[in-house]
C-alpha cells in the first residue's frame, strides 16, 4: 500500500456547544461527547511524566461555551487578515490517492514543545471528518476510508488548542496513476476523397484522463488497420490539459484498391507502465472518377444468318469500371459517324447486347464493322472504345412469315356474336423470303375454332378468315385459332401463327328472375320504409347488357302505390301505411331491364299478404234503442237483440266484451219495481252472439 508524508492546508467551518443548565450537580464528567458536542482536552507535561486526561466540561453555565465559541469564530474570520494568520501556525501533510483505510497521515501538532498542543477542538469543513479520523486527544490524523484525488484534491482544518496558537492544517492528496485515458465514444467515421493530397488532416476525438500531470493522456499511437502506412497521427497540447488529436494523410489514397480502413488506435498516460484507451476509427475512401471503362476484349467477332429476325440479339460487349456508384455506371452506344450508318444493328444501353435492328440481306453486305463506345456517368465522364465485326451467311431454307391483321373497328382480335356466316374476321398475309415470288409456293390452313371458322382466298395470296356457322357468346366466349403456312421446299418448312379471338356480346338474353311468383308477409302496421321482400334476376349476358334494373308497374287497382323498389338491389320496401281492410293480398309486378340497346326485361309477381290488426272498434246498427218490458215477464226473457258490426277480421273480429253504463235519469229502481232480480241482454254482432247480465 502507499505510504502518506506530512505538509500543509487550510479551510473553516462553524461549531456549536451544546448547554444543558439542568444537569446534576453530583453528575460525573462522561468520557465521550454526544454527537454534535465538542470536547476539549486538555494535556500536561510535569518533569518528563505525561499525564493524559480528557473531561467534558460541565454545563455550568451556558455563556462559557458561548465565551469558546466567540473564540473559535474570531479565529475562523477573515476580518483579521495577514494578521489573523500571523496568529496561528500551518501544517500541510499529504498522502496518496488509494492508500488502505486507518493509514496513518501525521499529527497536528509539534510535540517538541507544550504551544500550541493537544488536546484540539478541531473545526473542519464540509466532508472532512466523512473521510479523515482526526484524534482529538493526540493530534494524530488517519484515513477513514480510500482517498481519491480526482473525487476530493485536499482537505482543510483549523485545530484549536487550549493554548497557544491556532493551527491550520491542510492534507493534500497526490496523484496516482490510477485513471486510463479515455475517448468519448468507442468509435468514429470519417471519410475522405481519393484524391485528397497528402498531409491533409482531420481531428479526431481526444482521449481525457482524470489524472494529472505526468500521469494523464501522453501519446497516441496506431494499433492496426494501417493499410500500406497509409496514416499517422499527429497530436498538441492545450492551455486546458488535453491533447489533441489529429488524423494525417501520409500515403496515396486509391479506393479501388483500398475502398476503407479501420483504425484501431490507442492513447497513453505516463504512467509505469502506462494505462491506455483504444478507439477505433473507421475510415471510408470516396470514389472520384478516375478510372475509365475497360473491354474485356479489344475486338469482338460474331455470325449471324441473313435470315434473322428484328431484335434477334447477335453478341454481348461488355466492359468494367473500377469506379463506385455513377463513376462506374458504363453504358454503351454505337458510333454512328464511324459506323453502321443505316442502323442496322442496335445495342442495348445497359447490358451491351447487339441486336439486329432491320433485316439483314447477304446479297447487300456480307460484313458490318461496328465501333461501340463505353461511357461512364461521371460528371466528366470518361470512355473507350472497341470494334465488332459481324459477318452475314447466306441460307436457303427460310420458313414463311405470317402478318395477321384483323378486321375489327380497333383492330383487335374480336368478332361479334351476332355475325352472320360469311363475315370477314382477320386478313392473312404470308412471305417466303427463299422465294423471289412473293405469296408463291405456299400452303396455309386454319385449324381450331370448332368448324365455327374458315378460311378462304381468292387469288391464293391474300387469305380471309370467315365465320362459318352462327356464334354464341354466351356458350363459348373465345376461340383459339391456328394458322400453318407451309413452303413447298425439301424439306418442306412451315409456320404457325396463333390468334386468340374473343367473341363479344349483343343483348340477345332477356333477365330472368329466380321464381316467377314470391310471396311476402308484412303487418298492417309497418311503418314506411319497411323491407317486405328482396327479388334477384340475371342476364346471361355480360358488360350493359348484363346490367339491370328494377320497378314495380303500375297497377292501381292491386294497391302497387303502398309498395317502392330499390333499383340496384331489388329490395321492396313500404312506401306508405297499408290497410289490410282494404286490399288484404296486394300483388305486385317486378320489371327487370337489362341496359342493353334496345333493353330486354323480364316480369315477376310478388304477393304480399298483409296481416291485420285489431285497429277498427265495433259498431251497432243504432246508436239507441227503446225497449217497453211488461212487469210481469218471466226472468230470462230476450227483450232486446244489438247487432253489431266490426271491419277487423280474423280472430279479431269477435266482441270480446260488453259493458252497460246505467244513465243517470234512469230510476235505480227500475228493476226491483219489476219484480225482476236483473235484465239479460243479447246481443249480437257480425261474428258471435253475447248475453250480458244486469
Amino acid at each position: 500500500m502507499h505510504q502518506g508524508t506530512t505538509t500543509t492546508t487550510t479551510t473553516t467551518t462553524t461549531t456549536t456547544v451544546n448547554c444543558n443548565n439542568k444537569s446534576s450537580k453530583q453528575a460525573t464528567p462522561t468520557l465521550s461527547a454526544p454527537p454534535r458536542d465538542y470536547t476539549m482536552f486538555h494535556r500536561c507535561r510535569r518533569r518528563n511524566r505525561k499525564i493524559d486526561f480528557n473531561f467534558q466540561l460541565p454545563a455550568i453555565k451556558c455563556s462559557f461555551y458561548l465565551f469558546w465559541m466567540l473564540l473559535v469564530s474570531s479565529s475562523l474570520s477573515s476580518a483579521g487578515g495577514e494578521k489573523e494568520r500571523e496568529r496561528e501556525r500551518e501544517r500541510s501533510l499529504e498522502v496518496l490517492e488509494g492508500v488502505a483505510v486507518n493509514h496513518q497521515i501525521g499529527f497536528i501538532g509539534d510535540f517538541d514543545s507544550i504551544d500550541s498542543g493537544p488536546p484540539y477542538i478541531i473545526v473542519a469543513e464540509a466532508g472532512v471528518e466523512t473521510d479523515l479520523a482526526i484524534d482529538r486527544t493526540t493530534g494524530e490524523i488517519r484515513t477513514k476510508m480510500p482517498l481519491d484525488r480526482e473525487t476530493r484534491a485536499s482537505y482543510s482544518l483549523v485545530a484549536i488548542p487550549l493554548s497557544g496558537l491556532n493551527v491550520r492544517v491542510v492534507v493534500t492528496v497526490r496523484d496516482e496513476n490510477d485513471n486510463a485515458p479515455t475517448f468519448p465514444q468507442s468509435s468514429m467515421h470519417i471519410e475522405f476523397p481519393e484524391n485528397t493530397p497528402r498531409e491533409v488532416k482531420r481531428t479526431l476525438l481526444p482521449a481525457r484522463d482524470l489524472d494529472l500531470e505526468p500521469y494523464n493522456t501522453q501519446r497516441y499511437n496506431i494499433v492496426s488497420g494501417n493499410v500500406n502506412d497509409a496514416f499517422r497521427l499527429s497530436s498538441h497540447r492545450e492551455r486546458d490539459g488535453v491533447l489533441y488529436l489529429d488524423l494525417q494523410i501520409s500515403g496515396f489514397l486509391d479506393r479501388e484498391t483500398t475502398p476503407a480502413y479501420s483504425l484501431l488506435i490507442e492513447a497513453l498516460d505516463g504512467g509505469t507502465p502506462p494505462l491506455r484507451g483504444l478507439m477505433t476509427v473507421n475510415i471510408t475512401i470516396q470514389d472520384v472518377n478516375d478510372n475509365q471503362p475497360i473491354f474485356n476484349q479489344s475486338r469482338y467477332f460474331a455470325t449471324v444468318p441473313e435470315n434473322a429476325t428484328v431484335g434477334t440479339s447477335v453478341l454481348q460487349v461488355y466492359a468494367s469500371d473500377t469506379d463506385a456508384d455513377e463513376n462506374g455506371l458504363v453504358e454503351y452506344a454505337i458510333n454512328r459517324r464511324q459506323s453502321d450508318k443505316e442502323q442496322m444493328f442496335r445495342i442495348d444501353a445497359k447490358t451491351g447486347a447487339v441486336y439486329i435492328n432491320k433485316p439483314l440481306d447477304f446479297e447487300t453486305k456480307e460484313l458490318h464493322e461496328l465501333v461501340v463506345v463505353a461511357k461512364d456517368h461521371g460528371e466528366q465522364p470518361l470512355e473507350t472504345t472497341a470494334f465488332v465485326s459481324i459477318r452475314v451467311t447466306d441460307v436457303n431454307d427460310n420458313q414463311p412469315t405470317i402478318n395477321v391483321i384483323f378486321l375489327s373497328e380497333d383492330a383487335s382480335p374480336k368478332i361479334s356474336e351476332s355475325a352472320q356466316p360469311g363475315e370477314f374476321v382477320a386478313r392473312i398475309s404470308v412471305h417466303d423470303p427463299d422465294s423471289k415470288t412473293e405469296y408463291a409456293n405456299v400452303n396455309v390452313s386454319l385449324n381450331g375454332g370448332d368448324g365455327h371458322f374458315a378460311l378462304t382466298t381468292r387469288d391464293n395470296s391474300i387469305y380471309l378468315v370467315i365465320v362459318n356457322l352462327p356464334l354464341d357468346r354466351e356458350a363459348t366466349s373465345n376461340y383459339t385459332l391456328s394458322v400453318v403456312a407451309t413452303d413447298k421446299g425439301t424439306p418442306p418448312l412451315h409456320a404457325t401463327k396463333s390468334i386468340f379471338l374473343r367473341i363479344t356480346d349483343v343483348n340477345d338474353n332477356a333477365p330472368e328472375f329466380e321464381h316467377e311468383v314470391y310471396h311476402a308477409n308484412v303487418m298492417e302496421v309497418a311503418d314506411p320504409g319497411t323491407s317486405v321482400l328482396q327479388v334477384t334476376a340475371r342476364d346471361r349476358d355480360e358488360g350493359h347488357n348484363a346490367a339491370l334494373t328494377y320497378s314495380l308497374a303500375d297497377t292501381p287497382d292491386t294497391h302497387a302505390n303502398w309498395f317502392q323498389i330499390d333499383e340496384q338491389t331489388g329490395l321492396i320496401t313500404t312506401r306508405s301505411h297499408i290497410d289490410c281492410e282494404t286490399e288484404p293480398v296486394p300483388q305486385l309486378t317486378v320489371v327487370a331491364r337489362d341496359g342493353g340497346q334496345p333493353p330486354l326485361s323480364a316480369t315477376a309477381t310478388v304477393l304480399v299478404t298483409i296481416h291485420d290488426v285489431n285497429d277498427n272498434e265495433p259498431i251497432f246498427d243504432q246508436s239507441f234503442y227503446n225497449v217497453s218490458v211488461a212487469e210481469n215477464e218471466p226472468v230470462g226473457r230476450c227483450i232486446l237483440k244489438f247487432q253489431s258490426d266490426q271491419s277487423d277480421i280474423d280472430i279479431r273480429g269477435e266482441l270480446r266484451r260488453f259493458g252497460y253504463l246505467p244513465q243517470r235519469h234512469l230510476c235505480p229502481s227500475l228493476i226491483p219495481c219489476l219484480g225482476l232480480k236483473a235484465f239479460r241482454l243479447e246481443l249480437k254482432c257480425k261474428f258471435s252472439n253475447w248475453k250480458l247480465d244486469f
